[in-house]
């Protein structure tokens, strides 16, 4: 759209305050431009591929598969974990281990593979997913794979031959793409890719660049040749091993957070340096364009780029260049969360969206505000948060972003690296990823919410699917599934064609409540209901904001999203106790062209939640809120 056209746009779109006794001023945001349009109308799922479903217990790792990810323990009587058994429950092997939970969870496997996610695209699309987010599915042997063995072949264990896999990669030069060879789970993957496509759904895949694992082939060979390997500058040594002692190990190097398990890969002024870029860079043109034609509609549609803030912002500038080369469409979408941990302090991810870097990040800040107004979590004690903060708080974020950006930004509740969104209902006192697991606070309720609980978890997602940004949904959140931090979050997907035993277990041995595990249809409904209804919603997907009102006393919050025609009030009731609203609105569409100025005087309105009707009066949109509930109000251009 062009700028002229915009400001039109934004006039005609104009709408003004009622009832809100601080109601701040309206925030209208303009429609983005170099951005992707297809992200515009995504709704994101996120897959943690060795959680999500197993499609081929044929391929199921071995317990070799897991040499050189932490733990380091060998079990006597390790295999597969029970895909339905109850979570803190615990395996003999793990038993006779460890009397730790969280030592031997993270040795657990269940076979979650490519076939699984294949299995089950039919399940996203009837669900309103048009985008999918995997985790990283680089060889790893690892469950969450951020210790990738290599960029350039999907891991064995997720395709359906991983002993042919193994002996086509000792056939290559992995630095050499000429030598490269498709193995089964790289073509089962390009499978995936195709069969997505097909059903109109984008897929993005996580870039972790800033590290390896102890498996890379970088690092195996550093360590066995040390100064002499063509790899010994890749990663940061601080002590070489002294081969005089043999029975230990000198070999020092910087990992990422201090983790040995993740050696750092080597940066300079431009960010990694010249022989680790040309290994990224020649990855990702595999995965996005792979049979080289120059036609990427083959390949993947973009990357989550992994504690982005870590490389060089002159790296990531240069990286797009690479990827927009290849597929002018594709979508990147920055990591770049906290600047300061212990003090709260998130960044403000500016610099990596106006500076042709990213075309989003994971927006944890709108996170951050939702759970205050919505959970009244992250506050200061004695501190009040209500609608009217809300609204100044949103309006500061996007003050902070270029406007481009804003209807692309991934709105992340809840990811792999949070507790789940249900357990952040149950847990309101808690701080966003600070204290979110009975690890570091013993307090923290892992029981299944309640139904007020579920009750505040519609009100939140009914904000997520009508506000800025395209919604992200972390598997499972729509089948019903509970979580705390890491690695509660990373529970097996929860399936209704499987039964469940009920959670009666506390990891630390503590009394609780038994709880049900099973799908749930009423909430999954309400996922599809919101998906669905911004799938058929320009104003929802690309439509201009304005807050009407925002009343702290009655904690009322109301807000316009229009585009061309269509329009739609998206209404908050947080009391306790009803609340009547008049929200003032537009008197009529203006006329367009040779289509004459339409009255909206009279014109029914529908809620898109319960299907209620209501008719406009001149200027007017009244209705009655009771309490905790929202309402979508949508008209449809004509």
């Amino acid at each position: 759209m062009s700028r002229p056209a915009l400001v039109l746009l934004t006039l005609v779109c104009a709408l003004t305050f009622s009832c809100g006794r601080t109601a701040p001023e309206p925030v209208v945001l303009p429609p983005s431009a170099d951005v992707p349009e297809w992200a515009k109308d995504a709704v994101w799922y996120q897959i943690f591929p060795e959680r999500f479903r197993n499609g081929d217990p044929s391929n199921d790792p071995a317990l070799d598969d897991l040499r050189g990810a932490w733990p380091h323990l060998r079990p006597e009587g390790w295999r597969i974990s029970d895909w339905t058994a109850d979570w803190y429950d615990r395996a003999d092997w793990e038993r006779a281990l460890s009397d730790d939970f969280y030592l031997t969870v993270q040795l657990r496997r269940y076979g979650g593979d490519l076939q699984g996610i294949l299995d089950k695209l039919d399940y996203l699309d009837s669900l309103g997913v048009t985008a999918l987010y995997l985790n990283p599915i680089f060889e790893s042997p690892s469950l969450h794979k951020y210790d990738g063995a290599m960029y350039h072949h999907v891991d064995n264990n997720f395709g359906p031959d991983p002993a042919g896999d193994r002996a086509l990669w000792a056939t290559e030069d992995p630095v050499d793409p000429a030598s490269w060879t498709w193995t089964s789970a790289d073509t089962l993957f390009l499978a995936l890719v195709r069969e997505a496509h097909a059903r109109g759904m984008k897929l993005i895949l996580d870039g972790v660049f800033n590290h390896m694992g102890l498996r890379s082939f970088a690092f195996e060979d550093m360590k066995a040749e040390q100064e002499e390997s063509p790899f010994s500058s890749w990663f940061t040594v601080t002590s070489w091993d002294d081969r005089a002692t043999p029975d230990t190990s000198e070999l020092a190097y910087e990992g990422w957070a201090g983790v040995r398990e993740l050696p750092e890969l080597r940066e300079n002024e431009n960010g990694l340096i010249p022989p680790i870029r040309a290994y990224v860079f020649a990855s990702v043109r595999r995965w996005m364009d792979p049979d080289g034609d120059g036609d990427p509609s083959d390949g993947v549609d973009g990357w989550r780029l992994d504690v982005a803030e870590m490389i060089r912002l002159r790296f990531w500038k240069d990286f797009r260049k690479h990827v927009r080369a290849i597929n002018p469409e594709a979508y990147l979408v920055g990591e770049v969360w906290w600047e300061d941990w212990p003090n709260d302090q998130m960044f403000n991810a500016r610099p990596w969206l106006e500076g042709d870097a990213f075309d989003a990040v994971m927006n944890y800040r709108w996170a951050r505000a939702v759970r205050r107004l919505f959970l009244g979590a992250d506050l200061d004690a004695g501190a009040s948060y209500g609608p009217s903060a809300f609204a100044r708080e949103l309006r500061a974020l996007y003050e902070d972003y270029p406007p481009e950006i804003d209807f692309v930004l991934m709105n992340t509740l809840g990811s792999h690296d949070t507790d789940r969104l249900a357990s952040q209902i149950v847990n309101p006192e808690t701080r966003f990823d600070h204290d979110v697991g009975v690890r570091d606070n013993p307090a923290y309720r892992v029981r299944k919410p309640n139904a007020e609980e579920r009750r505040t978890q519609r009100l939140i997602l009914a904000h997520q699917f009508t506000y800025l940004g395209a919604p992200h949904i972390f598997y499972g959140d729509e089948a019903g599934m509970w979580g705390a931090d890491d690695p509660d979050e990373r529970k097996p997907m929860l399936w209704d064609d499987l039964t469940f035993a009920d959670e009666t277990h506390h990891p630390l041995g503590l009394e609780r409540p038994a709880d049900p595990v099973a799908f749930d249809h009423d909430l999954f409904a309400y996922y599809r209901t919101l998906a669905r209804l911004r799938q058929s919603s320009a104003a929802l997907r690309r439509g201009s904001f304005a807050v009407l009102h925002a009343d702290d006393d009655a904690r009322t919050l109301a807000y316009a999203r229009a585009f061309g025609d269509e329009r739609v009030w998206t209404a908050f009731n947080l009391d306790d106790v009803p609340h009547d609203l008049s929200l003032a609105v537009d008197a009529e569409l203006p006329a367009a062209g040779r289509t004459p100025a339409r009255s909206l005087e009279g014109v029914a309105v529908r809620d898109a939640l319960t299907g209620e009707t209501t008719r406009l009066g001149r200027g007017v949109l009244a209705f009655t809120l009771p309490p905790h509930t929202a309402r979508i109000w949508v008209l449809d251009a004509p």
